[in-house]
């Protein structure tokens, strides 16, 4: 399927490998000119060579950065239709082993490098009257998961902040989306000793996600086809979500 965005620009964000490397893989593959950031800039640049991005090395917890990331994109691709918002899991806690730091740390990670990057992405999407915002959440989003205090109490507001943006986008050729993966093989899973068999029993499809099979998700949303799509926290998780 032609998904008809060849020729367009991306940003996806924390792309140096996992989820993120993997949806700026499946735009490069429709023709998209994307650029990706990262932390790491050897394996930024790294994974750029490797799937034919354009590097921009970033850390995106430090406050400024992600607008400025999004100028610094605009001014070399020389605009930016597809943004994907894509940020690091806070770490494992309870809540009774959270401290506000911890609180103020995680809100700034998952939160506000992406209100930064979208605010700063918006005007030229609004220019060209075409544009797709996604957001990187997570199924905690929807169904907490013990031990992910952090992650199910923010990712979940993040849902109430795509659906009330795209209300404000949607005559403006702008969609916005989410995107909850589930349990899917990347780099992270793994070396959080992640029992692949065991989290298997547990989903319907009696297997966990390759990042691939997500990335073609991202990819249709932020086409040309998806157009009249918006305003949604779609999961990738073989059936696991329990709820409607």
């Amino acid at each position: 399927m032609d998904l008809g965005i060849a020729g367009r620009k991306a940003l996806v964000m924390g792309a140096s490998r996992g989820l993120g490397r993997a949806a700026a893989e499946a735009l490069i593959r429709e023709g998209v000119i994307t650029a990706i950031c990262a932390r790491d800039k050897e394996r930024l640049d790294s994974a750029a060579r490797e799937i034919g991005a354009k590097p921009f090395p970033a850390d995106l917890s430090k406050r400024g950065v992600a607008a400025q990331l999004v100028e610094d994109v605009v001014a070399m691709l020389g605009g930016l239709d597809i943004l994907v918002v894509n940020t690091g899991g806070p770490p494992p806690r309870t809540f009774d082993n959270l401290a506000d730091q911890d609180w103020r740390d995680a809100f700034e990670a998952l939160w506000m490098s992406g209100i930064a990057a979208i605010r700063a992405s918006l005007p030229g999407m609004r220019e060209r009257a075409w544009g797709r915002i996604l957001v990187i959440t997570s199924i905690a989003a929807r169904e907490p998961i013990p031990n992910l205090m952090l992650s199910n109490a923010l990712r979940a507001g993040l849902h109430g902040l795509v659906n009330a943006l795209s209300k404000e986008c949607a005559s403006q050729g702008i969609t916005v989306n989410a995107v909850m993966p589930g349990y899917t093989l990347t780099e992270r899973l793994i070396e959080v000793g992640v029992k692949e068999g065991e989290i298997a029993s547990r989903i319907p499809a009696g297997r966990m996600a390759q990042p691939a099979e997500f990335a073609a998700l991202a990819a249709f949303l932020a086409s040309d086809r998806a157009g009249y799509i918006t305003g949604q926290a779609i999961a990738c998780d073989g059936g696991l979500l329990q709820s409607i």
